[in-house]
């Protein structure tokens, strides 16, 4: 996760799992979580403590709304500092969405049209945030189920360019390019080709799932990673070398032995890369 750490594969933390994870000696796992589970205190955070002392941790926040039309909230940041201070993540994370517009909070992670005009004011929130937290953090590209009028730039593109702009890494989601891809009609293999691989600090792989109707892919995360995400991740890992990863579940949460066989075979696509390199 960082220039001391041999990249690795990680697993998201799950309140059943505190007990395995802590007592879990996989070479390289790292854990990600949530902030805002964690910004209350309380036993949460004492465990989350307890995790730091043993793993390398990763915070994934899902409420910043970095594409709102709105600086993010101040007492939000504090929180976030205070808790990145306590806990000393590798790694701080947000989504490239909204879910706050004029003191309303939405429990979605919604799209925008990617204008110039979003542009600056994103790249404006993401600078506000990394200074408030005094560190970098990465951004995350988004899911996408129905075509957007107002586009004036390509996502990667766009991605490109707040990084450009703002120093930030990116978090590439290779589980939300299959479900655009399909979503949309676009190749996910020629849209992982172009990516930035230099901006690239941290993988998702997350299972999803389809629609009442069947034609939609949902990003539920409530599933195993299919294997057309695997496919898609070996050739990504080809490209730009290894990279932290994660195993993202977040329904019908199974066992911990179930998710680490899967963080296993992230880590072992790393681990063949790191020879072959």
């Amino acid at each position: 996760m960082n220039a001391t750490h041999a990249p690795g594969a990680g697993l998201g933390l799950k309140a059943e799992h505190y007990a395995q994870a802590l007592d879990c000696g996989a070479e390289g796992l790292w854990f990600e979580v949530h902030p805002e589970n964690y910004m209350v205190g309380g036993p949460r955070l004492a465990w989350l403590e307890r995790i730091a002392e043993r793993h390398p941790l990763s915070l994934h926040g899902v409420s910043l709304s970095l594409a709102a039309d709105a600086p993010p909230d101040t007492a939000h940041l504090q929180r976030l500092r205070a808790l990145a201070e306590r806990v000393r993540p590798v790694l701080v994370s947000e989504h490239l969405a909204w879910s706050a517009w004029r003191g309303h909070y939405h429990p979605d992670l919604l799209p925008f049209p990617r204008s110039d005009e979003a542009l600056a004011r994103i790249a404006d929130n993401i600078q506000r945030t990394q200074d408030a937290l005094g560190r970098r953090i990465a951004v995350e590209n988004p899911s996408h189920y129905l075509h957007l009028d107002g586009h004036e730039r390509d996502e990667i593109d766009f991605l490109a360019e707040l990084a450009r702009r703002t120093g930030c890494g990116l978090l590439l989601d290779v589980s939300n390019v299959h479900v655009s891809a399909h979503n949309l009609g676009f190749d996910a293999g020629a849209y992982l080709d172009r990516f930035p691989a230099e901006a690239v600090v941290e993988i998702h792989l997350a299972g999803h799932s389809r629609d009442d109707g069947g034609e939609l892919l949902v990003d539920s995360h409530d599933a195993p990673i299919a294997d057309a995400v695997w496919t898609l991740y070996q050739r990504l890992v080809r490209r730009i070398g290894p990279r932290p990863t994660l195993i993202e579940r977040d329904g019908q949460i199974p066992a911990f032995d179930i998710l680490l066989a899967e963080r296993e075979r992230a880590q072992a696509i790393l681990d063949l890369q790191r020879r072959a390199s």
